[in-house]
């Protein structure tokens, strides 16, 4: 619609439909993270009598000093940025390494390798043999059991094969090409800067699955200097269910009660805190990013 054609009712009245819809939509995503926040800086005992419902009341910062007192939350902080970090370097020159040569038409056999990485989406082997796989290449206790068995995603391997195959003119490939670049020359130099949407979106959702990831520490760590900060996290909230459980006094029980209701809350925002900020860095190639990978050209 041009700049200087007026609105028809039915298009005003559609805009204000959405506009009301959108906003709901919005208030109902919204609204539980603005409650977390505000329930872990209020009085527990008011969070815990409904009175919380919008802004903090009673401010109190006692949940975060029981996170941080804690000496293990800063152990717990390191490790899972290092995994985080490392994890996601090798998730994204992994899924290149995958997404490129599968994506070339002139690659033989990218359809039949492609069905054996669809294949593993759907059918594993579950705990018991991943277990004992990882156990004999002798990775337990150590850093790298974090990283590599899930170095690769197919999804995201499939996300990003579309979008080299969709968005990077194959013409523009051959050019190259027939100019003497190599393949390593082809994806350095023109494929990835004409990929950067996507590669971020997949940055931050491999990040965001380093970053809670707690499963794979829980069942192949056992040494607490190695242990990410969601096992940390963890451990907090269920010594203070034990202590609120054997707690004698019923005062003494009622503060444990408290405390175990803020410490829930502000648990989450600990945890969840540095990938809400890394978000809006990355949100705006979102759309770019799955829109084209999604659409066929």
């Amino acid at each position: 619609m041009g700049l200087g054609t007026k609105q028809s009712a039915g298009d005003r009245w559609f805009d204000a439909i959405n506009l009301c819809l959108l906003s709901l939509v919005l208030i109902i995503v919204l609204y539980p993270l603005v409650y977390v926040i505000s329930a872990s800086l209020s009085n527990p005992l008011l969070v815990l009598q409904g009175e919380v419902w919008l802004w903090p009341k009673e401010l109190s910062l006692e949940a975060y000093k029981r996170v941080f007192q804690n000496a293990d939350i800063m152990v717990g902080y390191k490790n899972t940025i290092l995994y985080t970090a490392v994890g996601t370097c090798v998730n994204i020159v992994m899924t290149v390494a995958g997404a490129y040569p599968l994506s070339r038409r002139d690659f033989f056999g990218r359809n039949a390798i492609m069905a054996f990485f669809v294949f593993t989406m759907f059918f594993s082997g579950g705990i018991i043999p991943t277990y004992l796989v990882i156990k004999s290449l002798g990775m337990i206790n150590t850093f790298w059991v974090m990283i590599l068995p899930g170095a690769v995603s197919v999804f995201n391997l499939i996300i990003m094969r579309t979008f080299f195959q969709n968005t990077i003119p194959i013409e523009l490939q051959e050019s190259a090409f027939m100019d003497g670049c190599s393949n390593i020359r082809i994806l350095a130099s023109i494929v990835l800067p004409l990929s950067m949407p996507i590669i971020a979106v997949l940055i931050l959702y491999y990040a965001v699955s380093h970053w809670n990831a707690f499963f794979n520490a829980l069942i192949y760590l056992s040494n607490r200097q190695q242990y990410p900060l969601q096992l940390f996290l963890r451990e907090l909230l269920i010594q203070n269910q034990m202590e609120q459980m054997m707690s004698g006094e019923s005062e003494s029980m009622l503060e444990q009660q408290n405390l175990a209701e803020g410490l829930k809350y502000a648990i989450i925002v600990v945890s969840s805190l540095p990938v809400l900020i890394l978000y809006p860095f990355l949100q705006k190639y979102f759309e770019k990013g799955m829109m084209i990978g999604a659409i066929k050209g």
